[in-house]
Parts: C-alpha cells; sequence; structure tokens
C-alpha cells in the first residue's frame, strides 16, 4: 500500500480502539509502531529501529529513548511515546529536549498515538527548538500535502539536508499562515496602517483607522471569496468544455480512475501537466518517437509512460501541491526517487535520467527480441 493508504488504515484503528487503550506501552504497539513502520522502517529490525535506546545525559544514566530510527548505524530521529489518553500540552519535553541533545538525530517526534509533533533544531544548533515545524492528528482528514511531507522522513526518500530544508520552509510557512489567520479576525495597528497608507492620502486619525480596520477586514474576507470562486469556475468550466477528437488536435492522454476514502476521485488534468509532458517529449525525441511517449492522468499523480505500459513508466509528475512540485524519476529497478523542483523547466535538468530510463526499457526490449 502506498503511504497515504497506510494513515487511513491506521487512522480508522486509532478511532476504532483508542477508547480500548489504558496505557503507554499499549498505545505504542497498537498505534506508534505501525505508524513508524508505514514510513518503511522494520519496526523488528534493531538496526533500522532500536526500542529503548539508552542516552546518558550527564549524572542521568540508563536514560532509554522510547524508539530510534538508526541509519548507518545512527539515530536519525528520536520517538518520545505518551499514552493515548495524554493531553500532550500538558507534557513536559524535558526528556526529548535531553536525548536530542546528546544524540545524533536531528529530528524528535512527540506523540501520543494520535498527535504527532516533530521538531529539529532550526533557531539553535544542536538544542531543540521548542515549536514543533509538523504536527498533525491522525483522526483527521488524511491531505495529500501532509501525505508529501511525511514522505520526506520514510526510509525510500529520506535525505538529511533535503527534510531539514523542507523543516525550516515548514516551520516559517506555519507560522506566516497563523499570523494571515489572526490578521483575517483582527487586523493589528501595524497591518491596517500598511494598507491605509497605500490607498488614503489623509491623516490616519483614531476615527479613521478604525474604519480601515473594518475595511481591511472586509477586503480581505472578499479577497479570499473571490479567489475561491474563480477556483470553482475555472474547475467546472474545464469539467463542462467539449472534448475535441480530432486527429490533428486530440491528445493523447488516457485517464485512470484511484478509488479514494469516499468515492472515486475527479481527475482533471492541468495545464501545468500539459506542460511538463510536452516538455519531456521534447526531451525524449532525439532517441524516441514523440508518439510512443503516452500520459496518463491519475488522481495523485500524472504518469508519463512509453508505449502506454505501465510496466514503462518513465516520470511522474506530482504536481497536484500549487506549493511544492516534485518529478518521479525511476531507476533501473523502476523504484521513484522523487526531486522538488520549482518551476517546469527545471525538468531539463533531468534530461540524462530520463534518456536513461527510455534506453533502458528499449534495451531490455531487444534482449527480449533476441531470446
Amino acid at each position: 500500500m502506498d503511504l497515504i493508504d497506510q494513515l487511513k488504515a491506521l487512522s480508522s484503528k486509532v478511532a476504532k480502539q483508542s477508547d480500548l487503550i489504558k496505557t503507554e506501552e499499549a498505545t505504542k504497539n497498537a498505534f506508534i509502531m505501525p505508524f513508524i513502520n508505514a514510513l518503511g522502517y522494520n519496526v523488528f529490525d534493531p538496526t533500522e529501529v532500536t526500542p529503548e535506546l539508552t542516552a546518558d545525559v550527564g549524572t542521568k544514566k540508563g536514560e532509554k529513548v522510547d524508539y530510534a530510527i538508526l541509519k548507518d548505524g545512527k539515530p536519525i530521529m528520536l520517538f518520545e511515546c505518551k499514552c493515548c489518553k495524554v493531553d500532550l500540552d500538558k507534557e513536559e519535553m524535558s526528556q526529548l529536549y535531553r536525548y536530542f541533545n546528546v544524540t545524533d538525530a536531528r529530528f524528535g517526534i512527540l506523540t501520543n498515538g494520535v498527535i504527532y509533533r516533530f521538531y529539529t533544531d532550526l533557531e539553535e544548533p544542536n538544542k531543540m527548538d521548542s515549536k514543533p515545524f509538523l504536527e498533525f492528528n491522525i483522526l483527521d482528514d488524511i491531505k495529500d500535502s501532509l501525505v508529501e511531507d511525511l514522505k520526506r522522513f520514510t526510509k525510500t526518500f529520506f535525505s538529511l539536508d533535503e527534510t531539514l530544508t523542507a523543516a525550516s520552509e515548514l516551520k516559517y510557512t506555519k507560522e506566516i499562515k497563523r499570523l494571515l489567520a489572526e490578521q483575517l479576525t483582527n487586523p493589528s495597528d501595524d497591518f491596517v496602517k500598511f494598507f491605509a497608507s497605500k490607498v488614503y492620502a489623509g491623516k490616519l486619525t483614531q476615527v479613521v483607522r478604525q474604519q480601515f480596520t473594518d475595511l481591511t477586514k472586509k477586503a480581505l474576507h472578499q479577497f479570499i471569496n473571490d479567489r475561491i470562486n474563480e477556483r470553482l469556475k475555472s474547475a467546472l468550466a474545464e469539467e463542462n468544455a467539449p472534448t475535441q477528437s480530432s486527429p490533428t488536435t486530440a491528445q493523447p492522454v488516457a485517464t485512470e480512475e484511484t478509488k479514494e476514502a469516499g468515492g472515486k476521485g475527479k481527475i482533471v488534468t492541468t495545464q501545468e501537466e500539459m506542460e511538463g509532458y510536452h516538455l519531456v517529449k521534447s526531451i525524449l525525441r532525439q532517441v524516441i518517437e514523440p508518439s510512443r511517449v503516452i500520459m496518463r492522468d491519475t488522481v495523485n499523480y500524472c504518469g508519463i509512460l512509453l508505449d502506454e505500459n505501465n510496466r514503462k513508466p518513465i516520470c511522474r509528475l506530482h504536481f497536484n501541491n500549487p506549493n511544492k512540485k516534485y518529478l518521479g524519476l525511476f531507476d533501473v529497478e523502476k523504484k521513484e526517487e522523487k526531486v522538488p523542483i520549482g518551476e517546469i523547466n527545471e525538468i531539463y535538468q533531468y534530461a540524462e535520467r530520463l534518456i536513461a530510463t527510455v534506453n533502458n526499457y528499449e534495451k531490455a526490449k531487444k534482449v527480449e527480441n533476441t531470446e
């Protein structure tokens, strides 16, 4: 199962069993170990997951980390676990702080099996931040954006530098979003002054300031509603647009419905996906006929295949999240590696890998034909 499917299954399990779980140990076994397993780590292999890792701190001897995720024999993530009945807001994090300081791990996770809080050391080196850069409740709706963030912590995709960069982005975008939410409901004086100074030339008296406070709130809400309505109209227009099927205009696009929780997902092929598809075709034109490069769109990603063969994936375009785009590349064993890209044209940077993927399929085809 994909990560999103495993998380949804775990969410259902937590919802059904949380009332039956009374202890920390039961929480670990029922909820937290399956989560670690979903990230791709074998909880029964001590070279990957070490329970009760000893972390001596000064005069405190024999303190143990609940779980340590290892890579090349060194801890990369620490899990401090609590019972699912525990309110994490009332818990001291001193243990996790101490563990973090005396191990090589750069990520600490505090969890009660329901809520997960991810920490690192963005503010001071080797000192765990007081605020998490990522937090989620397993019982909430599992969104694609959360899955993409968690994939960075999986065994397959974990890269210390890339994950730290992503953690920094998550931490500060989270804070900015929080500030924006505050301004929507209660604009600060500085926020109101900024907009008032751009549109009002008179003196900003107390009466005028109050007037612009109300106007700023109203304008922000109207702006957001207008943008939402525009997106809805655009989506409806795409859905209702007549399809062209003439040989000169038809696009070689196959769609594939994938079932998600709650029913069938609606597939919409975006302009960015079309641009990415044509760019890949342009790159591969030098080694194969462009007509052999086929796009197959799905709910979770846009796949590009050789000869419309699911066993010959060339790449995948993960463009569903407007803030984070990834290009999925395949090695000789057809294992996908997702690399972040800022804009569509950055696909050109991976031209050699795309060509190598196609060449591997062509070589395998020749071997089959000679046997």
